[in-house]
């Protein structure tokens, strides 16, 4: 984006950062925006859908956006959580811990499940303005296989995931993002497994040396966005966290693409 563009963009970022529109509050019209910020419609709509890609705005219907939030299924009511009467640990060590729950569902007879609490994790997904993304060819032995993957890894005690997206990225990969968004929060296997997963999308990055993870790093290469649906086709590509990000990006550019050509 051009100076005119990334000022518009800041402006409109720092509305929603202030909180200026309350979730699922609807943006001014796209032409109410070109006469006030004194922008053309197509960069206005580039803007946009920056805005939508870092999951600042959605778009509902034809050329409407909102501010994130309002949903319009109801959270169903009268339903009750299980109960835990406690917890025991079978196993321990810095990365991993296995316990048994003794939990009681609704109507149920109380039973021990087992848990495994692993570690937070912040992985990110870096696009430049060529439309690619940074990615990783690697060999992981637990599958017995290789295959791309985002840079992520383990966020310290008391680490911002922030900063590890960061730091992470240029461990692995010799390259650091100039700006970072959180998109999403989520656990990959919910029903057993502790490990709060962050992904975040960084927008153009700058070389700053070698990879100095050697454990950690691989063959690195920024891959075109219209490569990935063919590489998730062919099974290459590896975590939860990196079809997440690559999915949530993919979603976007569609989006992008529908306004775009309302």
């Amino acid at each position: 984006m051009g100076p005119k563009t990334t000022k518009v963009y800041e402006t409109l970022r720092g509305r929603l950062a202030a909180g200026e529109y309350a979730p699922g509050d609807k943006l001014p019209s796209e032409r109410a925006l070109v006469e006030e910020l004194g922008i053309g419609r197509t960069a206005l709509r580039q803007v946009l859908a920056r805005l939508v890609s870092e999951g600042h705005l959605e778009v509902r219907g034809r050329s409407s956006y909102r501010v994130p939030g309002a949903v319009s299924v109801q959270r169903p009511e009268g339903l009750e959580p299980w109960r835990i009467h406690g917890e025991r640990d079978v196993y321990d060590n810095r990365w991993v811990k296995l316990q048994l729950w003794d939990v009681e569902p609704p109507g149920v007879k109380r039973f021990e499940h087992h848990v495994v609490r692993l570690h937070h994790v912040a992985v990110t997904a870096v696009i430049d303005d060529q439309d690619r993304v940074l990615m990783m060819w690697r060999y992981r032995f637990v599958p017995q296989q290789f295959g791309w993957e985002l840079p992520g890894g383990i966020v310290d005690q008391g680490e911002d995931p922030a900063d590890t997206a960061l730091r992470e990225t240029v461990e692995e990969t010799g390259w650091r993002p100039k700006s970072l968004e959180h998109v999403v929060s989520y656990q990959p296997m919910v029903g057993m497994v502790d490990s709060p997963h962050e992904i975040f999308v960084g927008h153009g990055a700058e070389k700053v040396g070698e990879p100095t993870d050697l454990e950690e790093t691989g063959h690195i290469e920024w891959v075109p966005l219209a490569d990935i649906p063919g590489l998730m086709a062919r099974g290459e590509l590896l975590g939860s966290g990196t079809l997440v990000a690559l999915l949530h990006i993919l979603a976007a550019r569609r989006i992008q693409g529908l306004t775009t050509a309302q």
